[in-house]
């Protein structure tokens, strides 16, 4: 069975100030001045925003560099979108991907489908039960 991965994140006492832990490697967490915080790191979204970013060009690269395909660098932006409907606020994510070097139409779509089997967008999009407890 493959290895757990794990995020130990302790919130401080100086407002939203989180420190987390994975692995060997600390991160900090805040929110924005305007939202209380003291703006010393990334909010937990925008780590969000990148584990999906970072998670679509792995997955993206290994891809290519099976098939032999020279991309060149990739860009994923992924932005977070709110709006407000007759149903109430809507929240939706759009990825733009773009790469370096030029493509043929039919990797593009291929890579487009790829994209989609990212670990962490399956997790996102998909049924991952969290099971939460109070110690």
């Amino acid at each position: 069975m493959a290895s757990k991965a794990s995020s130990k994140v302790v919130l401080s006492n100086r407002n939203y100030v989180a420190e987390a832990k994975m692995r060997n490697h600390f991160v900090i967490t805040d929110q924005p001045v305007e939202k209380g915080g003291d703006n010393n790191g990334p909010t937990p979204v925008e780590y969000l925003l990148t584990a999906i970013g970072g998670c679509v060009s792995i997955t993206l690269r290994t891809y290519a560099e099976n098939k032999k395909w020279d991309v060149g660098e990739i860009t994923v932006n992924v932005t977070q979108q709110i709006r407000l409907t007759s149903q109430g606020i809507k929240k939706s994510l759009v990825e733009e991907i773009s790469f370096e070097k030029e493509i043929t139409k039919a990797q593009k779509e291929t890579l487009l489908e790829v994209a989609g089997t990212c670990p962490v967008v399956e997790m996102v999009k998909g049924n991952t039960e969290i099971v939460t407890n109070i110690q």
